[in-house]
């Protein structure tokens, strides 16, 4: 087991590497990129081989940091609940796995077999979290400066198109607005999970109004964000009438 934990990143890897990072002027650790790409899935089926957990809390952090910067620059008399929005539609799940899949990241992905048979490769939080894994990876082969260009690079057209961004990606909020104008508490979720750990699948449930809704997805939070979504496409119609 310990050989294949330390064993050289693959030519696909090493593909990646010189693929979507290089487009960025960006230059990795192989080895590193090696535990970005993999997921925990993998290597549970492979001795328990590290994978991108780590990589994935960090990156997260240097995310947050490179886009709130962009966006405290950019909209310089916007309020700190403002700014907590938009930068929470940039880096919502749903724009860092459309991100992905512009790179092509899917492609290189580690995955165990169950993942693979489900579709890992297109799964919005795989996809998401591989990202910020990646982004974890270029900061320790770098340093804060360069993995701050990387993200902007990555993202700055989602920041360019942020109003529309937040909008679309924040019914949650949506649908409080609409319950607060009907002089009504928060919606509540009622969220339930199916599936081993690797691969779980959650449903919510909401109701408003006389509306009932349901959204499915691989976190409590995607779910939750699905069925407020179509909550708000069911009351919109009423609130134009």
């Amino acid at each position: 087991m310990t050989a294949k934990n330390t064993s050289k990143p693959s030519a696909a890897v090493q593909t990646a590497a010189d693929g979507f990072l290089a487009q960025y002027g960006v230059k990795a650790d192989p080895k590193l990129i090696d535990r970005a790409l993999t997921h925990r899935s993998w290597a549970f089926e492979h001795g328990g081989a590290p994978h991108n957990e780590r990589l994935e809390f960090l990156g997260d952090s240097v995310l947050g940091f490179a886009v709130t910067t962009r966006l405290y620059k950019k909209f310089s008399k916007l309020s700190e609940g403002e700014l907590a929005k938009r930068r929470a539609a940039v880096v919502s799940t749903i724009t860092l796995a459309t991100t992905a899949r512009e790179i092509g990241l899917g492609q290189y992905l580690k995955l165990g077999n169950g993942e693979l048979a489900t579709g890992g490769r297109d799964k919005d939080s795989i996809l998401a979290d591989t990202l910020e894994a990646v982004i974890g990876a270029v900061y320790l082969s770098t340093d804060i400066q360069v993995a701050t260009k990387f993200v902007l690079q990555l993202l700055e057209s989602k920041i360019a198109e942020v109003e529309t961004l937040s909008r679309s990606l924040d019914p949650k909020t949506t649908l409080q607005e609409i319950a607060a104008a009907h002089g009504l508490p928060h919606p509540h979720y009622v969220v339930t999970g199916t599936g081993p750990d690797h691969n779980r699948e959650y449903t919510a449930h909401v109701a408003l109004l006389g509306v009932q809704a349901t959204g499915v997805g691989s976190s409590k939070k995607a779910a939750e964000l699905a069925a407020a979504r179509e909550a708000v496409a069911q009351l919109s119609p009423r609130s134009k009438a």
